[in-house]
C-alpha cells in the first residue's frame, strides 16, 4: 500500500458519497444494518466509517439508548457524513485509527467496519484491536469486496486504466478495495489477532448507475485513484474518466447501466 491509497482529502469526500455511495455501499450498508441492529446492542463502535453510510441506516435501527461511535481515519470524510445526519442524537463522530482506537478494552458490544478492512496498513492488528474494544460475547462485523474481476464497475475501469497506461496503469483498485477477496487469507488474520468463531458469506447483488459516465466518475474521481492518475498529467483526469465511461457503455451499455457486484460479509465473535 502507498501512502495515497488512504488519502480521501480535496473534493474526493464530496464525489465519493455523492457518486460511488449510491453506486455500490448503498445496498451492503442496510445488509450491515440489518445485521447488527438484530443482535440488540448497546454500544456500537464503527470502523473506517467513511462518510457514513452505514451510520445512516443503522441509527436509526438501534435500541433506545444505545450509544453509536462513529470514526475514520479521515477527519474529511467523517465532516461529511456527520453534515447529512440530524443534529444531536446517539451518533458520535470521532476520528481514530483502526490500528491504535483511543478507547479502552471490553468498551463496545459490537464493531462493525463497512469495506474498511482493505485499507489497514496491518490487517491482524486492526482486528486484534476490534478484538480489544470488544465486550466477552460481542460481535466483529466486517465486510471486503470479493475480486476485481467479480465487480463489473471497478474492472472496467481498471482494465480501461490499463489501457491508457500500460507502462504504468495506476491499480488502486485492484490493489486496496478489491485485495483482500481470499476467504482463506481472511479467515487466517482474524485467527491470528485471536478470534476462534468466524462466519464468512459471499454477498452479489447489482450495481446501477443512470448513465455509464456515472461509475467513471464515482471511481476515477471520488476515490484514492484519482490521485494516481493525476500524478501521471495535468489531464490525465479527464481523459482516463472519459476512457472510463466508453468502456463501460461498450461492455454494459450507454445507460442505464447495471453490473455484477460481490463481497465477503464477516462476523466473528469475541
Amino acid at each position: 500500500m502507498v501512502e495515497s491509497d488512504k488519502r480521501f482529502t480535496g473534493s474526493i469526500p464530496d464525489v465519493y458519497d455523492a457518486w460511488l455511495v449510491p453506486l455500490i455501499f448503498e445496498t451492503y450498508a442496510a445488509d450491515m444494518a440489518r445485521r447488527v441492529a438484530a443482535l440488540g446492542p448497546g454500544d456500537v463502535l464503527e470502523t473506517a466509517a467513511g462518510s457514513g453510510v452505514v451510520a445512516r441506516a443503522l441509527a436509526p435501527r438501534l435500541p433506545e439508548g444505545a450509544r453509536y461511535v462513529v470514526s475514520d481515519l479521515n477527519p474529511p470524510m467523517l465532516r461529511r457524513g456527520a453534515a447529512r445526519q440530524p443534529a444531536g442524537g446517539r451518533l458520535h463522530w470521532q476520528p481514530a485509527d483502526a490500528l491504535d482506537l483511543p478507547f479502552g478494552d471490553a468498551s463496545f458490544d459490537v464493531v462493525c467496519c463497512q469495506f474498511g478492512a482493505m485499507f489497514f496498513p496491518d490487517r491482524v492488528a486492526g482486528h486484534r484491536e476490534a478484538r480489544r474494544v470488544l465486550r466477552p460475547g460481542g460481535r466483529y462485523i466486517f465486510s471486503v469486496w470479493d475480486e476485481i474481476a467479480a465487480n463489473g464497475f471497478a474492472d472496467c475501469v481498471t482494465l480501461a486504466l490499463e489501457e491508457m497506461f500500460p507502462d504504468d496503469p495506476p491499480r488502486f483498485l485492484a490493489r486496496v478495495p478489491h485485495g483482500y477477496h481470499d476467504p482463506d487469507r481472511v479467515r487466517a488474520d482474524l485467527a491470528a489477532a485471536g478470534f476462534a468463531e468466524v462466519t464468512l458469506e459471499t454477498v452479489g447483488g447489482e450495481s446501477r448507475a443512470g448513465a455509464a459516465r456515472d461509475p467513471a466518475i464515482a471511481y476515477c474521481q471520488g476515490t484514492p485513484l484519482r490521485s494516481e492518475i493525476e500524478a501521471r498529467g495535468p489531464a490525465a483526469l479527464a481523459e482516463a474518466t472519459d476512457l472510463a465511461e466508453a468502456r463501460i457503455a461498450e461492455r454494459y451499455g450507454p445507460g442505464p447501466v447495471l453490473a455484477p457486484i460481490r463481497a465477503h460479509v464477516v462476523s466473528a465473535g469475541r
